[in-house]
């Protein structure tokens, strides 16, 4: 962990020091999220704890761009994510395991990224369906697959026409076998304009012998009216070995001075004969100290049916059982 802890450092000040030196336009920026989880209905119980990442992931990031000229740039993010409650390091111990990617942007052409990154579908879930963007009980990850990162990942984002966009992204399996086994891609196509989102996406994953395929596809439409949001959403799983199911989400969110309340919920339709259907509501709330830091609780439950499993998580974990409660505090810098 001490030699995980120095690569980083070192990292931070190679990069700081170009910045110096060269004058560039790099971020050092992250993320500071600690709470208290309660968790319910598993089969250890009740269990209580504090957790890093309940709102939001805990990360330490790099980022910088370079002007070409013409329009044109080139830019980085490099994204560490830890563990603030142990000092741990996450995502298995990967040094940028959240984001670590290179690319070229032009204002007439569009952006072309390389590296690992979110999928299209994951960004759509954060940006677009989610109220809790991913993150404390009212995560939407408890039930819907999001695909999240994708390595060795060639990213193509459009520049906005009237209103219309699209992103299309396609990672190499690099098998020595068959190019085809892990191999994904995904893409989204939305429309934005007058406070209305309607977007689109799809991802798709062979296994690891290339024989079968997890397809997820969703159609989701956000209205921001004022303070407020709500947005209605359809998803389609055509998961590995015949899982089949279809989903609906309902999200809300009113902002009013420093509060913020959220709310979603989720229907999970098991097509095939087992029928392990599962339900899921949320409620949450923000409290703004400031710009870059707020206080935030919140309440998820999930009523599985028929021997389904799914548990409430958070942003960071995955739960151990099918109700839980946070409370903590995020802070940006």
């Amino acid at each position: 962990m001490k030699q995980y802890a120095t690569r980083v450092m070192a990292v931070a000040m190679t990069i700081t020091c170009g910045w110096a030196a060269a004058q560039s336009n790099v971020t050092i920026y992250g993320v500071a999220d600690a709470g208290f989880v309660h968790e319910s209905g598993g089969a250890a119980g009740s269990v209580d704890k504090i957790s890093s990442g309940v709102g939001s992931g805990s990360r330490l990031g790099f980022k910088g761009k370079e002007d070409l000229g013409g329009g044109v740039a080139a830019f980085f993010q490099l994204e560490n994510g830890y563990n603030i409650d142990t000092g741990s390091a996450g995502q298995g111990g990967l040094l940028f395991g959240r984001q670590a990617y290179v690319g070229l942007s032009s204002t007439a052409l569009g952006t072309v990224t390389l590296g690992r990154q979110y999928s299209p579908l994951y960004a759509t879930l954060r940006d677009v369906v989610d109220p809790f963007e991913i993150g404390l009980s009212g995560n939407v990850l408890n039930i819907i697959p999001g695909y999240t990162r994708v390595d060795n990942m060639v990213q193509y984002a459009s520049p906005r026409l009237a209103g219309f966009s699209a992103d299309l992204a396609y990672g190499a399996g690099e098998s020595a076998v068959s190019s085809k086994r892990n191999r994904q891609w995904g893409a989204s196509v939305r429309y934005v304009a007058n406070g209305l989102n309607v977007t689109l996406s799809k991802h798709s994953k062979n296994d690891t012998l290339a024989k079968d395929a997890a397809n997820y596809t969703m159609l989701v439409a956000k209205y921001k009216f004022g303070a407020f949001s709500v947005d209605l959403a359809r998803g389609i799983d055509r998961g590995l070995a015949g899982a089949r199911a279809n989903d609906t989400v309902l999200g809300a969110t009113a902002t009013q001075g420093a509060n913020t309340v959220l709310a979603s919920y989720i229907v999970h339709d098991d097509t095939r004969s087992t029928n392990r259907d599962a339900r899921q509501w949320a409620l949450g709330y923000l409290y703004a100290l400031s710009k870059r830091t707020d206080l935030y609780a919140s309440y998820g439950h999930i009523a599985n049916r028929n021997g389904a499993l799914y548990t409430v998580g958070n942003g960071t974990e995955s739960g151990s059982g099918n109700a839980a409660t946070n409370i903590g505090v995020r802070h940006r810098f």
